[in-house]
This record gives structure tokens, C-alpha cells and sequence, in this order.
């Protein structure tokens, strides 16, 4: 791991996570069409699998992806150089080590100092959820995409949770999401291209009607 040195390129667009017990197809399968259809960045969970296999399985999907677009959960970044902790995890650069793109998940204002972090060490952060989910029936209560922009403030933000269709896509960039994370639409779908593509062009649509632009 390094200490970034430049602009961090920060996740946008449809970001998908990865849950090899839905997925309809071979998760590398599935991961190669989200992409093909719109997917620009995938996350990586599988946090039960053992460390060799879970590495193995990341080498999988950066093999179908751009370069530096594998975030992986948790605080070992398996080969590359993006992580994505957990709301009370440490923050890495309490061990001197700090990835280049460093995100963390949020449910709620900024955490108590008991075990929890500000999350001013992070370059973005997921909030959810945003709508009911099936993939975590009674998680919640949702907070609306208007909700999760107030929890998210001045930071940078990822919507998550139940979002399944391109009226939803379209709140959350309505609500200055930066990007949309999506696991059970994508993961479920017979067809995860289709449905990559469909959520993944209403939400720049309606990034670009409102003159937002994503990228760095």
C-alpha cells in the first residue's frame, strides 16, 4: 500500500457490489457484463471466503475491469490499492499505511467518539440505506436519497441500498449522489448487462441535466 500523492479518482457512475451467493451467474461472468453495460467500478465483499481465494477472486475481476476500478471490502486491498471499510473499522493510516482511495460505509451522522471515526480520513463514503432492500430485509428505516445527502454533508457519496430502478437512479443524482453502489439488481438479473445499462444511463442522465459532472 502507498500514500497517494496526486488527485485521487474517486468511485462514480454505478459501482457494483459483489455477492457470489446471488449472483445468477459465475461472479466473474456476472461482473464482465455489469461492466459491458455501464458498470464503471465493482467492489468487492466475499469477506467469508479464505484469504487465497479471495485473492485469487480479485485477480478474476480485475482481469474484466479497467485498470484501478476493484475496491476491495475491508482493510487488505488483495494486490491492488483501493479499500472500503466499515463504518467503526480503523482508519489505515493509523498503521503508517494508507491505500490510494480509502472509502468508508455510513448510516448515520457523523459517528461518537466510542470506537467510531469522523470519516475525514476517507475520500468517500457509501450511505444507505437509501431505499428498502431485499438484499437486507428490515435494514433501515430508509433515509430517501434527500436523507443521505444530509447525512453525507460536504463529503464526497455513494447511494446504497435498494436501488432497482432508473426512477430511483435518478433521485439519488438528483440528490448530489456522485454514484449509485448496486448488489442485489445486478447480482439477481438474468440479463446484468440490460440492467447495469438501464441504471447506469438514468443516473448520468440525470447528472448531466442537472450539470453535474463525475469523474475525479
Amino acid at each position: 500500500m502507498v500514500t497517494p500523492s496526486g488527485p485521487v479518482v474517486t468511485p462514480s457512475g454505478l459501482v457494483v457490489l459483489t455477492d457470489r451467493t446471488l449472483s445468477v451467474r459465475p461472479l466473474p461472468e456476472t461482473v464482465a457484463a455489469a461492466v459491458r453495460g455501464g458498470a464503471e467500478w465493482v467492489l468487492l465483499r466475499e469477506r467469508d471466503l479464505p484469504p487465497s481465494r479471495r485473492t485469487a477472486l480479485a485477480a478474476a475481476l480485475r482481469a474484466v475491469l479497467p485498470p484501478g476500478r476493484l475496491i476491495v471490502a475491508g482493510p487488505d486491498p488483495l494486490g491492488g490499492n483501493a479499500v472500503h471499510l466499515a463504518e467503526r473499522d480503523r482508519s489505515p493510516a493509523e498503521s503508517g499505511e494508507r491505500p490510494a482511495l480509502v472509502g468508508r460505509s455510513c448510516h448515520a451522522p457523523a459517528p461518537g467518539a466510542e470506537g467510531g471515526t469522523s470519516h475525514s480520513d476517507v475520500d468517500y463514503v457509501t450511505v444507505s440505506p437509501v431505499y428498502p432492500t431485499t438484499t437486507k430485509p428490515g435494514y433501515g428505516p430508509a433515509l430517501t436519497p434527500a436523507g443521505a445527502a444530509a447525512i453525507a454533508g460536504d463529503r464526497r457519496w455513494l447511494a446504497l441500498g435498494g436501488i432497482d430502478t432508473a426512477d430511483r437512479a435518478r433521485a439519488c443524482a438528483d440528490a448530489g449522489a456522485a454514484g449509485i453502489a448496486v448488489l442485489g439488481a445486478v447480482m439477481r438479473a438474468s440479463d446484468p448487462e440490460r440492467v447495469a445499462g438501464a441504471l447506469s444511463a438514468a443516473f448520468a442522465d440525470a447528472r448531466a441535466r442537472t450539470g453535474v459532472r463525475s469523474g475525479r
